[in-house]
């Protein structure tokens, strides 16, 4: 492990998806660490900490992608962190009408349902 990248990566993590998230993801037993660490490493310390696209770009593109993997659990973190990140609930909702057209329409109609429900956690949690 590059200690620079993952330390990179878990202040990003942390900034995106919250102390609590980022405390609770990396307690996990001995089966799921490494994972989670792979993931702080090289998901947000080496690209989420690249210079090319902003934190508020990045999250836009991981709800597309993560709405049309149909991929709930995550998408309701990555909503979450998509506000922290400056995007509006109007941009959200733009995202996910292009979702609709180029992943289908199933898939836009979940990510609706989970983004009013994310929306609803994201302001108890403030």
């Amino acid at each position: 492990m590059d200690q620079a990248t993952y330390d990179k990566g878990r202040e990003i993590r942390t900034a995106v998806l919250g102390e609590a998230y980022v405390a609770q993801a990396g307690s996990g037993d001995d089966f799921a660490k490494p994972f989670q660490d792979f993931v702080t490493e090289y998901c947000w310390g080496a690209v989420w900490g690249r210079d090319g696209l902003s934190r508020k770009t990045r999250s836009m593109l991981n709800l597309a992608m993560i709405a049309a993997l149909n991929r709930p659990n995550e998408l309701r973190t990555h909503v979450k962190g998509a506000l922290t990140n400056g995007v509006t609930r109007e941009e959200i909702r733009e995202v996910f009408m292009q979702v609709a057209i180029y992943a289908g329409v199933p898939a836009a109609v979940d990510s609706f349902r989970i983004a009013r429900e994310a929306f609803a956690e994201y302001e108890n949690e403030r």
